[in-house]
């Protein structure tokens, strides 16, 4: 007999962001030194939302 194995997706689990590393990420993008894309490539954030309500919660610009 032969060995079939199926091809199978790896379920992505949910990471916790420390309260430092948000207020950094978002620092970064208002110094415009890296894009949202960039950061997420940077951190491994899965993400492209989470960075944005990031910057809608700590953001110092108005």
């Amino acid at each position: 007999m032969e060995n079939i194995q199926e091809n199978r997706s790896v379920k992505q689990t949910q990471k916790d962001y420390s309260m430092f590393l948000k207020f950094q990420i978002v620092q970064e993008i208002e110094q415009e030194k890296s894009t949202i894309t960039q950061i997420r490539k940077q951190y491994g954030i899965q993400s492209h939302a989470n960075v944005l309500i990031w910057l809608k919660k700590f953001s110092t610009f108005n």
